[in-house]
C-alpha cells in the first residue's frame, strides 16, 4: 500500500462512509511511502541530537570514552530514538482526507540496542481501524500500525505498535473539551526549581542496580520536563524529523502529491497538520486551546526516567504508553513510575514490571502505561 493516494483536498472535516470502507480494505497491508526516513543510520551526531532533544544526559549516548569502557563497547542509541527511522513509526494514518489526526500511543518491545554504524529500516503494516466513542469529538477512530525495526545485518532491534486517533475536525471544535483549563503563569522561583531538578538529574551509570535490591510498591526517581514551549517542540523536531515538515520547493512538491495535507493559515499559506505543535491558532481550530507537544516526546521522557534508573547493566525491554490528554504550551510534566511485579526468567535474569505515568502541574494524568526492565542478578 502506498501513502501517495491522496485524491485532492476534501476539507469537510468529516469522514464519509466511502472513505472509511476504502481505508478498512487496506488493513493487513504493508505501508510504503515515497518520502525517505529522517534517519537511516545510527551516527554520533544523530544520537547526540536525540539525547539533547529529550533532556537525556546518559554518557552511554554522549561520551565515547565512557561508552567504550562499558559492557556495550561503544556508543549506543537511546531506545526511543527508533522513532526517527521511519515517518510511519508513529503509526500509518493515511486515508480520511481532511479528518484530523493525532498520535495517541505506542507499545514498544526492544530486543537490542542500536550501535554506531547500524543502518536501520522499519517495516510498517497497517493493522486495524477501530471506531471508538469520544467526549472530545463526535466520531473518532483508532488507527493502528505494527512496525519492525531491523539493522542492516538483519538483527531485529525492536517491534512496536503505534496508533493515532482520527477525529472529525468540525465536531472536535464544537466540543471544546479543553476550554476550561487554566493557563499557568510561573514565578521565577518555580522556574528555578525546575531548572535545579533537571540539573540534579543523574543517570545511574556503571553502578549496577541488582534485581534483588528492587522492592515492589516502591517508586523510581521522578524526572520533570518543561514547562513546554514551541522552542522545545522545535528541538524535538530537529532530532525526530517529523512527518510533514518540509520547506520551500520540497513542501510544495509534497502537497502536490498529498493535497489534503495542506491547511491554510491566517495568511492563506498552506501549512502541514503538524503546525498544531507551534501554531496556537491552528491548534484551536481542532479544539485544543494551545499548541501542544509531540506524543512521542512524553514516551521518550518516560524512557529516560527508566534508563536513568536501571543503569548501564539494565535493559529497557518493554514500554506501553497511552497518550490520554494534550500536553499544552505552558504545561510541566512529571514522569513517575512504581514497581508492581518481579520475576526470575529461565535464563537467570530478573524482570521488573512497573506502572508509569506523566502528570501535569494540575495533577492531571496526560499519559500512562506500563513497562518492563531486565536487571542483573546479584553475584552469589
Amino acid at each position: 500500500m502506498s501513502e501517495t493516494e491522496s485524491k485532492g483536498p476534501v476539507h469537510t472535516g468529516r469522514a464519509s462512509d466511502q472513505e472509511l470502507a476504502r481505508l478498512r480494505s487496506k488493513i493487513g497491508q504493508r505501508v510504503e511511502i515515497n518520502e525517505p526516513p529522517y534517519l537511516t543510520e545510527v551516527s554520533r551526531d544523530a544520537v547526540r541530537h536525540w539525547a539533547w532533544a529529550i533532556g537525556d544526559k546518559n554518557p552511554l549516548y554522549l561520551n565515547e570514552a565512557y561508552a567504550k569502557a562499558s559492557r556495550h563497547g561503544g556508543i549506543i542509541s537511546p531506545p526511543s530514538m527508533l522513532y526517527a527511522f521511519s515517518r510511519m513509526a508513529i503509526g500509518y494514518r493515511g486515508g480520511l482526507p481532511g479528518v484530523h489526526s493525532f498520535f495517541a500511543g505506542s507499545h514498544w518491545k526492544w530486543k537490542e540496542h542500536g550501535k554506531l554504524g547500524d543502518t536501520i529500516k522499519a517495516e510498517v503494516t497497517f493493522k486495524d481501524l477501530e471506531a471508538l466513542p469520544s467526549r472530545f469529538a463526535g466520531r473518532m477512530w483508532k488507527q493502528i500500525s505494527s512496525i519492525d525495526f531491523r539493522a542492516g545485518d538483519g538483527r531485529l532491534l525492536a517491534q512496536s505498535e503505534s496508533w493515532g486517533m482520527r477525529t472529525e475536525r468540525t465536531e472536535a471544535k464544537e466540543k471544546g473539551k479543553y476550554d476550561s483549563l487554566e493557563k499557568k503563569v510561573y514565578t521565577k522561583e518555580e522556574i528555578q526549581d525546575f531548572a535545579d531538578r533537571m540539573s540534579a538529574e543523574k543517570p545511574r551509570g556503571a553502578t549496577p542496580l541488582y534485581f534483588e535490591d528492587v522492592e515492589i510498591n516502591t517508586y523510581v526517581p521522578e524526572i520533570v520536563r518543561g514547562p513546554y514551549t514551541a522552542t522545545v517542540a522545535v528541538c524535538f523536531e530537529q532530532a525526530w524529523g517529523g512527518l510533514f515538515v518540509w520547506a520551500h520547493s520540497y513542501w510544495y512538491e509534497y502537497i502536490k502529491r498529498h493535497p489534503s495535507a495542506a491547511i491554510l493559515n491566517n495568511y492563506g499559506i498552506p501549512e502541514p497538520p503538524e503546525a498544531v505543535h507551534w501554531d496556537t491558532a491552528l491548534a484551536k481550530s481542532v479544539g485544543v486551546p494551545e499548541a501542544y507537544d509531540y506524543g512521542p516526546e512524553r514516551i521518550s521522557w518516560l524512557s529516560v526516567m527508566l534508563t536513568n534508573w536501571i543503569g548501564d547493566d539494565g535493559f529497557l525491554e518493554e514500554l506501553y504508553c497511552e497518550i490520554r490528554r494534550f500536553n499544552l504550551v505552558g504545561d510541566t510534566t512529571f514522569c513517575r513510575g512504581r514497581i508492581t511485579e518481579k520475576e526470575v526468567l529461565p535464563d537467570g535474569r530478573g524482570r521488573v514490571k512497573l506502572v508509569i505515568e506523566a502528570v501535569d502541574q494540575r495533577d492531571i494524568v496526560t499519559a500512562k502505561g506500563y513497562a518492563a526492565v531486565l536487571l542483573p542478578r546479584r553475584p552469589a
